[in-house]
Formats: structure tokens, C-alpha cells, sequence
């Protein structure tokens, strides 16, 4: 059998190939040095608000000599008309309940309707759902208050009591702010869970609701519980829409129908008002820090989560 026979290259034909190597080797090094100056830049700009708000929310124990007990245990906001009054435990309660109720509302509606999308709904429900679930992300947050003062605030007054604006009208527009949110993340989780797991427990004998309930929940414990902390984060700084259904009194609500107030409230309507520098505007400024080291905490507790494995 006759031997192909190759042509050996001529000299513009090997110097073309080198070329073209040395333009793929120029081009994959600009594209990396793209990216990393990208992420650099992305982690300076953290690491630069970090230090920015933390400078100046520690201005406030520092400069001005606000005690830390104070500023946490004590309920006398009134920096306007006495010097040093600056306690934000009103502000700081009234935002860990109604986030707190929040999540609890809108928790288990979210697993139940994440699980209706993944196991028990027909198709045709999930490809209707799911779109409209993920459309309740992009509605804004003002919306969601002008609803609730107009609708929720009236039917609280006449219904159960109060003057409608309340810590409960406040968990229940953060709630539905949340639920999809918790919906979205916990679907997820639902549907990345390997095949075999609802395979082997029916061939078992096990009934859809006991496969629902002792293999797939367990076993999407970690992206679950990643869903709840996603949509704590979400409502813990939301302002606008609490603001305007809340009530906005400096008192710690002893029941649903008391009026309350939150961090992120008293930021929006004090920064206005403040001029920079001034012992005033550095205890927002710690308000802000406090808001940020919850976030921050909040994100590594859901990089903890996510990295536990419940499955092999």
C-alpha cells in the first residue's frame, strides 16, 4: 500500500502557524489579566465600603463617646434635643421582629410552593408558575408598600384592631417581598438533587408524601436553609416598603398591632436632616455598620450551610 507522501512545510507556511500561536498566547494572557484586574477591582471596592462604613460607623464610640451600652440597650433616640441621646434599641428590635416574622410567614409557604413546582404540580402548572413566581423578584419594593397602605393597613384597622399601621402590616408586606425569593433558591436545591434518591425510596414502597418528607427535604436541608438566610437578607434591608406601612414610632411593640420602627427607616428619614461629621450623622453611620456586619454574617452562615454535604 502506497505511503501518503506530506509536502514539507515552506517557511510562510510554519512562520503563518507561528503566528497565529503567538497571537492565541497574547490573546489568552490579555483575557486573563482582564478577568483578575476584574475580580481585584470587584474585591478592592468591598474591601473599600467596608472600610468606609466601618470607619465611620465607628466614629461614633470612638470620637463622640457614645457608650456601646447605650447605643444597643437604650430606647431614648433624641439627637436633636439631647446630647449623646443616641439609643438604637427601638430601631434594632423593631427590625429583628419584623424580619423574623417575616420569615416565619413566608417560609413554609415558599418550601410548599417550591415542592408543588418540583414534585407534585402537572407541568403545565410549572411552566406557568415558575415565571410568574421569578416576576414577583422585579417588581419594586415601592409597589409593595403602596399595596400594602392602601389595601392591608385599611383591612387591619377595621378588622383586627389598631390604627392599621403596624408590625403586622410590616411582616406581611416583607413576607411576600420574600416569598420569592425563598421560592426561587428552594426549587433549585429541589431539582438539583440526584434522581436516584426519589428512585430507590419508592422502589422501597415508600408513598410520594413520605418520599416528600423523609428523603428530599432531608436531603435539601442545606440549600433550604441557604433559601431562608437569602430571604432574611432581603428583608432585613428593606426600607421603603416597611417604612410606609409600619407606623414609624420610637416604641418597641408589644403586640402585632403596636406601631414600630426600623434601622433602615431611621436611616433614610435622619441622613437628610444631619451634616457629615456631626455626632448625629455618625451614629446613623453605625446603624449602617450594623446592618452591614448582619449581611455579612448572614453570608458567611450561607457559605457554611451550602457547604455541608446530607448525601453522598
Amino acid at each position: 500500500m502506497a505511503e501518503a507522501i506530506h509536502p514539507p512545510r515552506t517557511g510562510a507556511s510554519a512562520q503563518t502557524t507561528l503566528d497565529l500561536s503567538s497571537r492565541r498566547r497574547l490573546w489568552n494572557r490579555v483575557t486573563y489579566i482582564t478577568f483578575a484586574a476584574c475580580a481585584m477591582a470587584l474585591v478592592v471596592f468591598i474591601a473599600a465600603i467596608i472600610i468606609f462604613i466601618g470607619s465611620k460607623g465607628l466614629t461614633t464610640f470612638i470620637k463622640n463617646k457614645v457608650s456601646i451600652t447605650q447605643f444597643f440597650f437604650s430606647t431614648v433616640w433624641q439627637p436633636d434635643e439631647k446630647p449623646g441621646a443616641f439609643g438604637a434599641a427601638t430601631f434594632i428590635v423593631g427590625s429583628l421582629e419584623v424580619t423574623l416574622l417575616a420569615i416565619l410567614i413566608s417560609t413554609p409557604l415558599s418550601i410548599a410552593a417550591a415542592l408543588f413546582l418540583t414534585e407534585v404540580g402537572p407541568k403545565w402548572a410549572q411552566r406557568v408558575l415558575q415565571p410568574a413566581v421569578e416576576l414577583f423578584v422585579g417588581i419594586p419594593s415601592v409597589v409593595y408598600g403602596w399595596v400594602g397602605l392602601s389595601v392591608l393597613v385599611p383591612f387591619i384597622r377595621n378588622h383586627i384592631g389598631g390604627l392599621g399601621f403596624s408590625l403586622l402590616a410590616g411582616c406581611i408586606v416583607l413576607s411576600i417581598m420574600a416569598l420569592p425569593t425563598i421560592t426561587t433558591v428552594a426549587t433549585d436545591s429541589l431539582r438539583a438533587l440526584p434522581v436516584g434518591l426519589k428512585e430507590a425510596s419508592y422502589g422501597l414502597g415508600a408513598t410520594r408524601w413520605q418520599t416528600i418528607a423523609r428523603v428530599l427535604l432531608p436531603a435539601a436541608r442545606p440549600g433550604l436553609l441557604t433559601a431562608v438566610i437569602l430571604g432574611m437578607a432581603r428583608a432585613i434591608g428593606e426600607a421603603l416598603a416597611v417604612q410606609m406601612v409600619i407606623g414609624n414610632t420610637q416604641i418597641i411593640p408589644k403586640q402585632l398591632t403596636d406601631r414600630a420602627s426600623t434601622l433602615t427607616r431611621i436611616i433614610t428619614l435622619d441622613m437628610g436632616n444631619t451634616v457629615g461629621g456631626t455626632a448625629w450623622n455618625n451614629a446613623l453611620w453605625s446603624m449602617a455598620l450594623l446592618l452591614l456586619l448582619i449581611a455579612l454574617a448572614l453570608i458567611v452562615t450561607i457559605r457554611a450551610v451550602s457547604a455541608r454535604k446530607v448525601y453522598a
